[in-house]
């Protein structure tokens, strides 16, 4: 897919930056500007710090990452567009609007394909989620790594939902993939694509009934001040991907790409530790906010989406399906799904 964004309508600084600090070479800076959409308290923002400092420590102070979050430079898809122009370096997005650039990437959108966190960290680590973070590389992208971001779960402002049924009329806002659109149409409700930066509105407004995210998104946008229903059905788990356009990429020596994917391996390392506490801590929150959890039967869910993935059959996605299904995973530290 070709970028939609022009040039002239960016006005964004270059992608990366060489700050002269002297006249040897191995006194320069180059300094890669990384954009994102989610709250600076975000578990996965404050990995990225830790993939700065790294990424200082391994270069020598030669390299480092400029944060620019909360939306500051555009949505996911515009941020995936600058990358691919060369407007930006790097960006954190969902893997689900990839589904838009890469078919791939579809994958992570089905429903319950994953046992539980231990298979689904299994499958990120497999040479399956090797494979897709290799393949944005026809579209000008490559993928560095895998962020946990948990199971995705419905929300609503006023209206509980213990059933699929409970979705019916509901307007939920889904994220920009044809997969998550079809299946909150298979369970019932009305899927409404909008901007993770303009939910909050829209649920206060009533343009939306409800939205379906993970635990710490649902605390930390604030979304539970207004929502005060959240159902634990999770019925995917979408992880962050961390892309860098290959404009970027390329303009780094062999070192270089070497120093930058090694802070990644460790922020993602950190990051997954620290997801699992700030989980059950916003967990806490939100209950202490009044908010009500629902434990639903997931059968009633996974029975009305099974066609989705079945539809996959004998085709190289359902192929991608079999392989992460036959995944084996360690016996101990399961955290259900």
């Amino acid at each position: 897919m070709k970028p939609l964004l022009s040039v002239a309508r960016l006005g964004l600084p270059l992608l990366i930056l060489v700050i002269m600090t002297g006249c040897l070479p191995q006194e320069r800076m180059v300094v890669l500007r990384l954009a994102h959409s989610l709250d600076t308290a975000h578990p996965v923002h404050r990995a990225m710090e830790v993939m700065d400092r790294r990424l200082q420590e391994l270069s020598g102070d030669t390299m480092r990452i400029d944060i620019y979050p909360a939306g500051q430079l555009g949505n996911e898809r515009e941020l995936i567009e600058l990358l691919q122009i060369g407007s930006l370096a790097m960006t954190k997005v969902s893997a689900s609007p990839l589904e838009g650039f890469v078919p791939e990437m579809k994958v992570f959108n089905l429903p319950y394909i994953f046992r539980d966190t231990r298979h689904y960290h299994a499958a990120l680590d497999s040479d399956v989620g090797r494979e897709l973070l290799a393949a944005p590389t026809s579209v000008r992208l490559r993928g560095l790594g895998y962020y946990d971001a948990g199971a995705r779960s419905f929300y609503t402002v006023d209206q509980p939902v213990h059933t699929p049924a409970d979705l019916e009329g509901l307007k939920i806002r889904v994220q920009e993939s044809p997969t998550a659109l079809e299946m909150v149409a298979s369970l019932s409700g009305a899927p409404t694509p909008i901007a993770w930066g303009e939910l909050y509105t829209a649920l206060q407004q009533g343009v939306v009934d409800g939205a379906e995210n993970n635990l710490p998104s649902f605390y930390l946008s604030g979304h539970y001040e207004i929502c005060k229903y959240f159902t634990l059905d999770e019925h995917t788990s979408v992880p962050d991907i961390l892309l860098i356009g290959t404009p970027a990429w390329n303009a780094l020596s062999q070192q270089q790409q070497k120093w930058l994917q090694r802070a990644v391996d460790d922020s993602v390392v950190y990051q997954r530790k620290l997801w699992s506490s700030e989980s059950e801590r916003a967990l806490q929150a939100v209950v202490d906010a009044g908010v009500e959890i629902i434990r639903p039967d997931k059968s009633a869910f996974n029975n009305r989406v099974v066609g989705l993935r079945a539809a996959h059959d004998g085709t190289p996605l359902g192929d991608l399906l079999a392989r992460i299904a036959a995944l084996k995973t360690n016996e101990t530290a399961v955290t259900p799904l």
